[in-house]
């Protein structure tokens, strides 16, 4: 092969490894749970959404934007949340001054509609949540909590998640977010706190249980009461049939008609009928 054959050779090696080059970064994807952000020379040019784009190789580029749900848990005995290990629960203070650590997990996604506005002050999605979503989680959490006391948010569990989750969706809202599902995992006071509330609810628990078997002997007392009562008003009733019968006759006259037609055992002395007159 002569210079010419190979110098052409190698011009036309460099031309398709160009246009090869150039197809590459002039096309690209956007994968389901993503936006993209178009940028030439440094300045947003707008937002591209899932599937093929095209942009201008070398001059354009496209950053691409997390919109899928994303965790941050904010719990010492679960799993950590996205980028950022939350391995410690949130510390407050209660009303009532005790310390407590709260544990919580958020899930969240930024609002698609807004990537390019995050993307504008933040540049990135991680950049975003730890510099607006995790100070707002902590912000609320905390000064929630003082509204509660100890106990309170032992037994208001659920009234104090149902604020927080309500304070958290306004808060998200408004910082382009959207909040899909706010818990609260645990609490954890002092030991010595700890072992009051313990005290505290074994004391209310033998008492409730103390005050059920008093209602139950009360219970079982006033039966007794009533089913004398109703004996001795059937008693009653029964003497007073009898004596308006005749007392004594009526008793006899009951006496023979139960009477199975045998003489006793047992004879009265000087009676040959041993206890019907039959003169009468």
């Amino acid at each position: 092969m002569d210079n010419r054959k190979l110098g052409s050779f190698i011009t036309s090696a460099i031309i398709g490894i160009f246009v090869l080059v150039l197809i590459f970064n002039s096309i690209g994807t956007i994968d389901a749970g993503e936006r993209g952000i178009k940028t030439r020379f440094g300045a947003i040019k707008g937002t591209v959404p899932q599937g093929l784009y095209f942009k201008l190789p070398f001059i354009e580029k496209v950053h691409k934007m997390d919109v899928k749900t994303r965790t941050i848990n904010y719990d010492r005995g679960g799993d950590n949340g996205d980028l950022k290990q939350t391995d410690t629960n949130l510390f407050g203070a209660s009303k009532d001054l005790q310390d407590v650590a709260i544990g919580v997990v958020v899930n969240y996604h930024i609002n698609p509609e807004k990537v390019q506005s995050i993307f504008a002050q933040y540049s990135s999605v991680e950049n975003y949540q730890a510099n607006v979503i995790e100070p707002v989680i902590r912000e609320l959490v905390k000064s929630t909590s003082a509204k509660y006391t100890a106990e309170e948010l032992v037994t208001k569990r659920a009234e104090f998640s149902d604020k927080v989750n309500t304070l958290l969706n306004e808060q998200f809202i408004a910082k382009d977010s959207i909040l899909e599902r706010f818990s609260v995992t645990n609490f954890e006071f002092s030991k010595a706190f700890s072992q009051a509330i313990e005290a505290k609810v074994t004391a209310t628990q033998n008492a409730e249980a103390a005050k059920n078997k008093l209602e139950q002997i009360k219970f079982e007392a006033q039966q007794t009461i009533e089913k004398a009562r109703a004996e001795a008003e059937a008693i009653r009733i029964q003497a007073q049939a009898i004596n308006s019968q005749g007392g004594a006759d009526y008793v006899a006259l009951k006496a023979v008609e139960k009477w199975n037609g045998q003489l006793p055992i047992q004879m009265i002395p000087g009676e040959s009928v041993p206890f019907i007159n039959v003169n009468k």
